[in-house]
């Protein structure tokens, strides 16, 4: 089974919870501009792994490939809005990208929705993090989860602004973007709860509390305020924000979360330059500055090596969620190593998880914040490690190079890419090259409605 349920990642955060290593003050260096066209190779290739892997005629896409697995309804959401992508930049056509999007729209209207513990694709409106290839019902007992819906439905929204031509097509991608959005019930996961809740089952009701503190599922809660049917309270957001760790890093004042994917995320879809809720407004800062100073945070992290993991400099970093080489232990340099498999990895000024694996997308994905020191980065990985993690469907998910035995003699290559890991690369550049994502979800009424309700204001909120 490859389960990997976040809220059981971010709920193993308290229960691994270190003292950061002390870093050196961090002088960040002014934020470039320049384009580079290994982004060009590196966004082709990482948006064949949507094409080539996800069922154009459901939208199912791909958990992970080669291993098998069920599709995961966040790589939909990040395939949704890969589609328009590839059409921007001369893989597909417009046509071709619609039409893929309104079949996995299509697809997803109708499959079966209700409180039953098999045979079903979601209940309220929501949809179970994993989804069987053959049938398209839940996968693997596992929850309803209120994240990868948020996800899904940022893809649902992109879809519903980006396609805005008066085909006929296009006209029933909005219509039944809209369907999907306005089904889910926020109001259902957040009533009687401070916040909304992480997980329902079909056998035990309600699990995992309340999202809370600064994670990826900002997202989600901007996108459950915004309903125009089922909102979630605007309580939620300060019972979120009220949880946060502000504090120095590095010399670096930020509202703290150690695998940079929380930094990532939410940042994929909407373009929080200039804007602030309350919290940030009392702060001086925004969020997106936040997480520029998260991404060199990552950078000085390695280029400290408290662990003396083999491989970490200024130019190969990147902490996040990802696969690993195995839950193990050996002897490594003369030290017993531990590591593990797919886990939170991350550094902050609270909390810190390494095992020596890196994951690319942790850098590549924070290109817009810090381009800098991001492009350098994938580049001197793409550079170093070759075919062995840079493939035709772009990096592998991680790699590892204390990870030496036998079989692995020059260090640990995944052989899987994740949809989830690689969704944000494709997003990213795009934001870096034309702001495409972040434009188009400005035009959407129900993201300015959520930011609204959550009492974001300034720059591009009018």
């Amino acid at each position: 089974m490859i389960a990997r349920p976040f809220f059981i990642l971010l709920l193993s955060l308290l229960s691994l919870q270190c003292g950061a290593p002390e870093l050196p003050t961090i002088t960040m260096q002014p934020k470039g501009s320049s384009w580079d066209p290994f982004l060009d190779t590196l966004q082709a290739r990482t948006i064949q792994f949507f094409l080539q892997t996800t069922d154009s005629v459901t939208g199912m896409a791909l958990d992970r490939y080669p291993t098998p697995s069920p599709a995961s309804i966040a790589s939909v959401g990040f395939a949704l809005t890969t589609y328009p992508i590839a059409a921007e930049r001369g893989i597909l056509t417009r046509e071709q990208a619609a039409r893929r999007t309104f079949n996995t729209l299509r697809h997803f209207y109708s499959l079966r929705q209700d409180s039953s513990s098999q045979g079903v694709a979601g209940y309220h409106g929501l949809f179970y993090h994993w989804l069987r290839i053959t049938d398209n019902s839940r996968e693997w007992n596992c929850e309803l989860s209120t994240i990868d819906t948020g996800l899904l439905m940022a893809g649902v929204l992109f879809a519903q602004s980006y396609f805005d031509q008066p085909s006929e097509q296009e006209e029933q991608i909005r219509t039944l973007a809209d369907s999907l959005y306005r089904r889910v019930d926020w109001t259902w996961t957040s009533e009687g709860h401070e916040g909304i809740v992480l997980a329902w089952y079909p056998e035990k009701g309600f699990q995992g509390g309340s999202w809370y503190g600064y994670n990826e599922s900002m997202i989600l809660y901007i996108l459950a305020l915004g309903s125009p049917t089922h909102p979630a309270s605007p309580k939620g957001w300060d019972f979120w924000t009220s949880r946060y760790v502000w504090d120095k890093y590095a010399g670096l004042e930020i509202v703290n979360f150690g695998p940079l994917f929380g930094h990532q995320y939410s940042h994929c879809w909407i373009d929080f330059r200039g804007i602030k809720d309350r919290y940030m407004r009392e702060k001086g800062i925004d969020y997106f500055e936040n997480s520029r100073r998260a991404t060199y945070t990552h950078q000085a992290y390695a280029q400290l090596n408290p662990g003396q993991w083999r491989g970490y400099s200024d130019s190969i970093w990147g902490l996040t969620a990802c696969d690993g080489p195995g839950d193990t232990s050996f002897t490594v340099d003369g030290k017993v190593r531990k590591f593990h498999w797919y886990s939170a990895r991350g550094a902050s000024v609270d909390w810190v998880f390494d095992d020596g694996t890196i994951a690319p997308t942790a850098a590549a994905s924070s290109i817009p914040f810090a381009p800098e020191i991001c492009i350098p980065a994938v580049k001197a990985m793409a550079r170093t490690y070759g075919d062995q993690l840079f493939r035709p469907f772009g990096f592998a998910d991680a790699f590892n190079p204390t990870f030496v035995t036998s079989q692995t003699p020059n260090g640990w290559f995944d052989k899987d890419y994740i949809g989830i890991d690689q969704g944000p690369i494709v997003l990213m550049i795009e934001n870096y090259r034309n702001g495409l994502v972040w434009k188009t979800m400005t035009r959407n009424p129900y993201v300015v409605e959520g930011l609204k309700k959550a009492g974001f204001s300034g720059g591009w909120i009018r």
